[in-house]
């Protein structure tokens, strides 16, 4: 039974290079993703490539491909990546420099693009459409229309395919959805389309989500940190992608972690609101079918995967500005720490009154005691050694953000005794996001190749 092997080489801008490079030499994998891209990474691309035409990619990508390409190209592995983020072309224009000086002439590099749709909302909205959002249901977007920054529509495997089909040995992309890394290469593999096997796509979205964060289905993020070997760094997962639509996970041979039908469970359910309606450009996976199966010491299969075809809209994400946060800390020595803490929150929350200063929003966070987990954290019962307060503010203007952190450090002469004041941090700008659909008639999608000299 023909299998297509493919392994995950990041979950996020700023992942470890290290596991990639191990899995890149050791892996016995055909394919290797790369995902780099969030939301708000779209929006900050953006804004970079608006100063500079030729910036606007994720830039880890140049130390990466030095790194992984001697592997790949030894042993025939081809590459997938969002790293193009804003701006495919000039990445690919950059990483064939690189390949260039490593002596790669002839390389083949793909380049997919045209989800940037920020030029087609005035004509979408000249049509009626109300670019409702998905997450507060407000409708039209007047209060927003001059602060938007970006406009990035999330596109599927289509051009990965194509480029792939033309021999492409490395694919550069801008926001395709995270799995259409995974996706792309099993449509020409298996010879699959989208009219008449959604439900094998369906599969593969799965699994592409099953894989795509790298580390954190083989024992990072989980609640099997216990199990997982930590003495080696965690190795980045492989799936095993069989015609008969099952799938295998694993890792790279002899690297830390753990791969268990928890991991992957933790993972399958990762950031998922629906698990019954998975919704990809590429197609909607239903996860309540898939039964996983053991396959072996560190080799856990999946079955059951299916779903239905792509959906009859774009979502997209609008990114806008959106004041600024201005933030201060300060800490609390026993004993009496919480009391300490909680007068200091006051007494900042009665300065802000004073000084009529009104924000957007505020939080207050005592850091040891429910920072992480808000009001579901039991208020203390024993007197801790040290607890630090977080006091933040969002305002639309910098001046009244920028009050919080000079206001913060009275607390060193104004506090409970013992107060220390935390190091000053910079006011630093907002940038909110708007998820919408859009029709997929604006979305102008575009693949190329270029070849290294």
């Amino acid at each position: 039974m023909k299998t297509v092997t493919m392994g995950s080489g990041s979950g996020f801008w700023g992942d470890l290079l290290e596991p990639a490079v191990e899995m890149a030499q050791r892996s016995d994998i055909q394919y290797l993703g790369f995902d780099h891209l969030s939301e708000l990474t779209m929006a900050i691309l953006s804004r970079r490539r608006v100063k500079n035409a030729d910036d606007g990619f994720v830039p880890d990508v140049i130390p990466w491909m030095r790194a992984i390409l001697p592997a790949a190209r030894r042993r025939g592995i081809r590459m997938l990546t969002n790293a193009g983020g804003a701006n495919p072309r000039a990445c690919a224009e950059a990483v064939s420099q690189v390949a260039e000086e490593l002596g790669y002439s002839g390389l083949r590099i793909g380049i997919v693009g045209g989800d940037d749709v920020l030029a087609a909302l005035p004509g979408l909205e000249d049509q009626g459409w109300t670019f409702r959002n998905m997450d507060t249901g407000e409708e039209g977007l007047e209060r927003i229309r001059g602060r938007l920054v970006a406009a990035n529509a999330y596109i599927g495997a289509e051009g990965i395919v194509e480029q792939l089909r033309a021999d492409a040995d490395l694919v550069i992309t801008g926001r395709v959805s995270d799995n259409a890394l995974y996706v792309g290469p099993l449509l020409p593999e298996f010879g699959w389309n989208y009219a008449e096997h959604s439900q094998e796509i369906a599969a593969a979205v799965t699994v592409g989500h099953v894989i795509e964060c790298a580390a954190c289905v083989t024992g990072g993020m989980s609640t099997m940190w216990r199990l997982s070997d930590q003495g080696r760094e965690v190795g980045f997962p492989v799936a095993e992608f069989r015609e008969n639509c099952e799938a295998v996970i694993s890792k790279t041979p002899d690297s830390g972690g753990v791969v268990n039908e928890w991991t992957v469970k933790e993972h399958l359910l990762y950031e998922i609101q629906d698990p019954a309606n998975y919704v990809m450009p590429d197609g909607v996976a239903d996860f309540t079918g898939v039964q996983l199966f053991d396959d072996g010491p560190g080799r856990v299969g999946l079955r059951g995967m299916g779903g239905g075809p792509r959906p009859e809209h774009a979502k997209a994400c609008l990114a806008y500005t959106n004041g600024w946060i201005g933030e201060g800390m300060a800490f609390f020595p026993w004993p009496d720490a919480l009391e300490k803490a909680q007068f200091a929150a006051r007494w900042l929350e009665q300065r802000m009154e004073r000084l009529g200063l009104r924000f957007e929003d505020r939080r207050v966070d005592l850091v040891g005691v429910n920072m992480l987990q808000g009001e579901a954290a039991p208020v203390a019962d024993y007197d801790a050694a040290e607890v630090g307060l977080r006091f933040a503010v969002r305002a639309q203007d910098r001046e009244s953000a920028e009050v919080i952190r000079r206001e913060i450090t009275h607390l060193w002469t104004m506090g409970r005794v013992g107060s220390s004041i935390g190091p000053p941090s910079r006011v630093r700008p907002v940038v909110s996001l708007w998820p919408t659909l859009i029709p997929w008639e604006a979305v102008s999608c575009f693949s190329e190749q270029l070849e290294v000299r």
